[in-house]
């Protein structure tokens, strides 16, 4: 009974595709983005290597609207090159291919930021969903199972050891009046916030006082359970 009630209101649909995304994805590629990401430095020294950034930025429109091409979606967002390929066999495919792609991100400065960045793809099936007749799935529902997905893929990566410190979800809701670089300003905004964590590490030796101490709590993009989604940060942009 409790089985047909989940499949009628659909609650187990984003949670299915967390738990299929981390397992058939991140749980593989994730340990191995540092290593990609410092054997890049090494091949390019002329770029600033900022560790803190050595990360799978995971891109989570709570609209659900992926684009293929990320430079099409924001202009300051521009392809760099691939990483180095991690090749496995894979559920019977011989040398499956897995490769994360370098972006540099300009802000509103001009200064560019390097990056692997991509989008949570789970998120095509539920806006696929939602345009299919079959699968019944409304605008609001598509809305909840977004969210559900988010909370659920973070709390499975807050607890999964070897993905620790490797990826930043970047989940984010558009502005209804569209704008240019919402975007590219989304990104850098977290990639600014691991360049201040990074900073905060080497100045160990002096422990911040807690007005300057970064609150991890703080750094958390906190999903509205209401209704109506509310602003998913406060810092102005």
């Amino acid at each position: 009974e409790m089985s047909e009630m989940s499949e009628r209101s659909k609650q187990n649909v984003a949670h299915g595709l967390a738990w299929s995304f981390y397992v058939g994805y991140l749980k593989i590629v994730l340990p191995r983005v540092k290593k990609t990401m410092e054997e890049f430095s090494r091949a390019n020294p002329n770029l600033p290597a900022c560790r803190k950034t050595w990360k799978l930025h995971i891109l989570i429109p709570l609209s659900c609207d992926v684009y293929d091409d990320l430079e099409k979606a924001d202009s300051n967002i521009q392809y760099v090159t691939e990483l180095t390929e991690t090749i496995l066999a894979r559920a019977g495919i011989k040398k499956r291919v897995y490769k994360h792609s370098l972006y540099a991100i300009t802000d509103e400065e001009n200064q560019l930021w390097h990056c692997a960045v991509e989008y949570a793809t789970p998120l095509q099936t539920l806006y696929a969903m939602s345009q299919d007749e079959c699968a019944a799935f409304s605008r609001e529902e598509r809305l909840e199972q977004a969210k559900l997905f988010y909370r659920t893929l973070e709390e499975i990566l807050r607890g999964s050891k070897e993905c620790a410190d490797t990826y930043r979800l970047i989940a984010y809701e558009e502005p209804e009046e569209a704008e240019t670089h919402f975007l590219s300003r989304e990104i850098v905004w977290h990639l600014r916030q691991e360049h201040h964590e990074e900073i905060s590490v080497l100045e160990q030796s002096h422990p911040p006082s807690p007005s300057t101490a970064l609150d991890s709590a703080e750094l958390n993009l906190q999903i509205s359970v209401s209704d109506l989604p509310q602003p998913l940060r406060t810092d102005g942009f």
